[in-house]
């Protein structure tokens, strides 16, 4: 076995501690506090960010619904708040974590329906890079998948490029995961958002779309799925002549919005396909949001190449890695 979880959920955790120090940094500045991108260290400790303690808020929240039955969107939602609140509310919670995020779990720790604490105008990165467990966790159907992945978005980021963002992420870790040749994977995720472009599950999200201000729930989500397919137009374009030594944000952008982030780090997986460190060292050393960008490409190479990817010399110094690699054994198994 691969044990594709366990890499995917280690693989985000490490390139999300590889980007820590050098977010909000451009190259020059990166190069000049690190040295060649190519030999960027693993700090020591290996503190994660907001991007894995949410990751983990959510695998927490998803273990609770699928422990006690069918999962639908009132058994995901109820846990998964608890366990947002709870991060809100951590003493730990201090790694420079987002807006969105911090505004709308305050909400929902007021009790306020999801559906009022969700920040309908905000597409930031917050809900993809914490999606994969969405991707990793086995037994559930396509309508599962997708109404978990956008419900979970929508907790904290209404948007529908944040919701259509966030289910093509869970759709790619679970690609990878099941064997899906990378060579094709931009191809297969390109059929995906067309084949879901006017597709609003209203099972898991209700009438959120009425706070858009859009003509119909169609009009909604393909507003958000339009913008994910611009936005891998520009990574087929990246693809057919890589630029290893190029900051990866001239590409495909600097990863602060979902579409942005999904995009960059998939880049940076996909120019450096077995070579798992190589790939997170060059999306950590970018100009934009360098740990959220890091953290999706460990997530797509971790899924790809499994647990073995990652060398024990950097894997025993995660921090939370016990927990990641519990989640991961849960779900390879």
């Amino acid at each position: 076995m691969k044990r594709a979880a366990t890499g995917s959920l280690i693989g985000l955790a490490l390139g999300d501690a590889l980007g820590f120090p050098t977010e909000f940094n451009d190259v020059p500045a990166i190069l000049a506090t690190c040295g060649p991108w190519r030999e960027m260290a693993l700090p020591d400790p290996a503190y994660i960010t907001d991007d894995t303690q949410m990751t983990l808020a959510l695998s927490r929240g998803l273990r609770t619904a699928t422990d006690r039955g069918l999962l639908g969107p009132k058994r995901l939602e109820r846990p998964l708040r608890e366990e947002f609140v709870d991060w809100y509310q951590s003493p730990e919670n201090n790694r420079a974590p987002g807006n969105t995020c911090l505004k709308a779990c305050y909400l929902l720790k007021t009790g306020k329906p999801w559906e009022e604490a969700s920040q309908v105008h905000s597409k930031g990165c917050g809900a993809n890079m914490r999606v994969a467990p969405v991707g990793l966790a086995p037994g559930l159907t396509d309508e599962q998948r997708a109404g978990a992945a956008q419900l979970q978005s929508a907790l904290t980021h209404g948007h529908p490029t944040a919701l259509a963002a966030s289910d093509l992420t869970a759709h790619a870790v679970r690609l990878l995961a099941e064997g899906a040749e990378p060579t094709g994977l931009v191809g297969l995720l390109r059929s995906y958002a067309y084949e879901n472009r006017e597709t609003y599950h209203e099972r898991w999200l209700g009438e959120l779309w009425t706070r858009s201000g859009d003509a119909s729930p169609r009009a909604f989500i393909a507003r958000g799925w339009d913008e994910c397919l611009g936005v891998l137009e520009r990574l087929r374009d990246a693809l057919r002549s890589p630029s290893p030594e190029t900051d990866p944000c001239l590409a495909t952008g600097e990863g602060w919005i979902a579409e942005e982030a999904f995009a960059t780090g998939l880049l940076c997986f996909l120019m450096f396909v077995d070579e798992p460190l190589t790939a997170l060292r060059r999306a950590a050393c970018t100009s934009g949001d360098s740990d959220s960008i890091a953290c999706l490409t460990g997530a797509f190479a971790g899924a790809h190449l499994g647990a073995d990817a990652w060398p024990t010399e950097w894997t025993g110094r995660i921090e939370h890695g016990a927990e990641l690699r519990e989640f991961g054994a849960l779900w390879d198994a």
